[in-house]
């Protein structure tokens, strides 16, 4: 079990370890979804292409890809990431 302190803001550092197991780094956005009893789960946000669009303009290709594509090469880079 690992433990952490609410501040006078209400933040909480999450433990390197939960950090480590999301896979998550600095920027990436947490979801807290309230369950039972008192209890919250707390995940990565998953991003889909469609919130993606337009942050590599400068990256421009030859052709568009098309948002199944992108979805697709952010599931494969996700499972690569996390192995």
């Amino acid at each position: 079990m690992l433990n952490s302190t609410v501040t006078s803001k209400g933040q909480v550092t999450i433990p390197k370890k939960i950090r480590e197991f999301l896979n998550v780094r600095t920027s990436d956005k947490i979801v807290f979804i309230p369950v039972e009893d008192g209890k919250v789960l707390i995940t990565a946000r998953q991003n889909s292409a469609g919130e993606l669009f337009g942050m590599l303009k400068h990256r421009r290709q030859a052709r568009p890809v098309s948002i199944r594509e992108m979805d697709s090469t952010i599931r494969k880079r996700r499972t690569e990431r996390m192995t």
